[in-house]
């Protein structure tokens, strides 16, 4: 999805959709397929990451002497920020395409959307030759970045591109010459690009990019959404259980009961220590387990029989049985 093409092609294809009652079923491997890609759970991030780009966009729209506001999705790994992120793209991308449709003969469709990962040990130069490749502008180790960053511009602008996503920020550095180069060409860019841009990275603001005068800038234009684990409760309500209920009603599993894995809540927190993408993974391995196997059903002791990602398995400990 780091070039336009792929971008193109993944915010147009239909996501997948759960049965629907009275409607044929799926084979194997149609139910197979589609617990692999399986739908988006909408978590409280997402809410809200869609709703301040919506309002940011409109509040940027006409702004010409500063840069744009900003957003920044944060927290650990495997809590969903990637999901969001590609999420409320693809949300802008169909919105924009509707409401602006390819007049006929146009050899090239709206691009609204930008979606760029921050390479490894990323420098000015490589991450403007990201910029670069993803709408398919033509480099040359010739060109110095200053002449990379122009075309960037110009193309962006004349593409009409209103959001970029920048995925992997944390992998940036200011406090190293290279990496404060990189960050100072993001400002370059929110500087002159008439468009919002929304950054997404690991525990942010535990990072060099919140520090000294170049974090202070970030920080000012920015405005930051949690997207953390989710907690057992918060006030009367139950959001992780309530996500599970969302995924438990999206499973097409012939002989699965609603009802038996929200009443496991407690025991799926404890495992997956709220983390969205942890518990996604945990349900759909399952039911992928359960198709294969012929039981067509999740319960508690096939769910202890999945093996989850490293970072979720160290969190989890195992109560101690008593004698």
């Amino acid at each position: 999805m780091t070039t336009w093409q792929g971008w193109h092609r993944f915010a147009t294809t239909a996501p997948p959709v759960p049965p629907r009652p009275g409607a044929p079923p799926r084979n194997t491997e149609e139910r197979l397929a589609y617990h692999s890609a399986f739908v988006t759970i909408r978590t409280p991030a997402i809410s809200t990451l869609a709703t301040q780009v919506r309002t940011l966009m409109i509040l940027g729209r006409h702004q010409q002497t500063t840069a744009r506001p900003s957003l920044i999705v944060t927290g650990p790994a495997a809590a969903g920020k990637t999901t969001a992120l590609l999420h409320v793209g693809r949300a802008c991308h169909l919105a924009h395409t509707r409401k602006n449709p390819t007049p006929p003969g146009t050899a090239h469709p709206a691009v609204p959307v930008a979606y760029v990962l921050v390479p490894p040990g990323a420098t000015a130069k490589t991450l403007t030759a990201e910029f670069a490749r993803y709408l398919g502008i033509p480099t040359t180790t010739r060109m110095t970045q200053t002449q990379i960053t122009d075309a960037v511009c110009h193309t962006y602008t004349a593409a009409g591109i209103q959001l970029v996503l920048i995925d992997e920020i944390h992998r940036l550095n200011p406090r190293t010459t290279t990496g404060s180069q990189a960050a100072d060409l993001l400002k370059d860019l929110t500087e002159r690009l008439p468009a919002t841009f929304v950054y997404a990275g690991i525990n942010l603001p535990d990072t060099p990019l919140f520090s000294g005068t170049r974090g202070a800038q970030l920080a000012g234009r920015a405005t930051l959404i949690a997207c953390g684990p989710l907690p057992a409760r918060h006030g009367t309500r139950e959001p992780f259980r309530d996500v599970i209920t969302d995924i438990e009603n999206a499973l097409d599993l012939t002989h699965h009961k609603n009802g038996t894995l929200p009443r496991h809540a407690p025991y799926l927190h404890q495992r997956t220590a709220g983390r969205i993408g942890s518990l996604t993974r945990l349900i759909r391995q399952a039911a992928i387990t359960a198709i294969c196997d012929g039981t067509e059903r999740i319960t508690k002791q096939s769910l202890e029989a999945i093996r989850l990602d490293h970072l979720a398995e160290t969190h989890h400990r195992p109560r101690t049985r008593g004698r």
